[in-house]
């Protein structure tokens, strides 16, 4: 069992640890209540915040903002994955799969050698994405 008050510093396995922990039968009774419909706003609240925050120009602001941001991922995978529907490995991998598709400029054989090369670039990978999608 992970004694998580004796850490100094906490890693993303530890945030999925305390998430499970918190939705679990001995966790917070809020917690294990909610659902993807019931904590829907929070998701939209919480990046309004990360852009004032991004306003401000305070970057303390912004690294409690992207927290709070990346707990509301979290607690979103966490219900996935109870229901069987998705894991936090899945929006991980995705978001990788996707990044690497998306930069054949970096991780491929194109080249980009300007900012709005690499967007177009970026643009015709989602394009192609897009067409597989569709029947």
């Amino acid at each position: 069992m992970v004694d998580y008050l004796q850490r100094k510093e906490y890693g993303i396995q530890d945030l999925l640890g305390i998430m499970a922990k918190l939705r679990g039968a001995d966790g917070c009774p809020w917690d294990r209540e909610q659902t993807h419909a019931s904590i829907r706003a929070n998701v939209l609240e919480e990046a309004g915040e990360v852009a004032e925050a991004i306003d401000s120009g305070d970057a303390a602001s912004l690294t409690e903002e992207l927290g709070d941001l990346l707990l509301q991922v979290v607690f979103h995978a966490q219900i996935a994955a109870e229901s069987g529907t998705f894991a936090w490995d899945d929006v991980v991998n995705g978001i990788c799969r996707k990044l690497i598709d998306r930069h054949p400029h970096v991780f491929g054989g194109q080249r980009a050698e300007t900012a709005e090369q690499a967007l177009a670039s970026w643009n015709a990978a989602k394009r192609r994405e897009k067409e597989r999608r569709t029947p």
